[in-house]
């Protein structure tokens, strides 16, 4: 498990689909809010659930969120695109409605952060988030991410278009000490 302030990230078992999905996937506006399809239902049992681990696929590096104070399951997060190449990869993160607010996004990413910079030898992480997300904005510009632009426009989100605010970190520029 990687270890951050208040929360771990540890591999995801098959008790916590279930969870993440009834309170992060069927959630068809959070759902719809933070990924770049659209959603559908999926059968329960189903092998096809986007929460299920595919451990051959070298790009995506899912996490479950755990706190270290008891161990309670409180979100998903994910290194994903992973581009071996360019050294380079995405974030991205979702926390159980219960865990929202109480500063857990910030501590992932931080865990995120270690993960591909120290971990995985990353050059540059990136995060692409709505631009109404202000939990997500603070979270990363607390560790140390920078507004890099935004794509006007380029997500669909539940009937209108939105804009997104693309934010990176170089490893040359992340402080693992930084105050949370």
């Amino acid at each position: 498990m990687l270890r951050g302030g208040e929360v771990g990230l540890r591999a995801r078992h098959d008790d916590d689909i279930p969870i993440l999905r009834t309170e992060l996937y069927d959630d068809a506006v959070t759902h719809s809010r933070s990924q770049s399809g659209p959603w559908r239902p999926i059968t329960p049992g189903s092998k096809d659930s986007p929460l299920t681990v595919d451990d051959t696929d070298q790009s995506n590096v899912p996490f479950s969120v755990v706190e270290l104070d008891g161990g309670t399951l409180v979100g998903a997060a994910v290194l994903w695109g992973i581009d071996s190449h360019n050294r380079s990869a995405h974030i991205g993160l979702g926390l159980r409605p219960c865990a929202r607010g109480r500063g857990y996004g910030t501590d992932v990413v931080a865990v995120l952060c270690h993960y591909g910079f120290v971990v995985r030898g990353l050059q540059r992480l990136q995060i692409e988030t709505l631009s109404d997300n202000a939990a997500m904005l603070r979270s990363a510009e607390r560790n140390g991410f920078v507004r890099e632009g935004v794509l006007r426009s380029s997500a669909w989100v539940l009937g209108g278009f939105m804009d997104e605010v693309v934010l990176g970190l170089l490893a040359r520029d992340w402080n693992p000490d930084s105050p949370r």
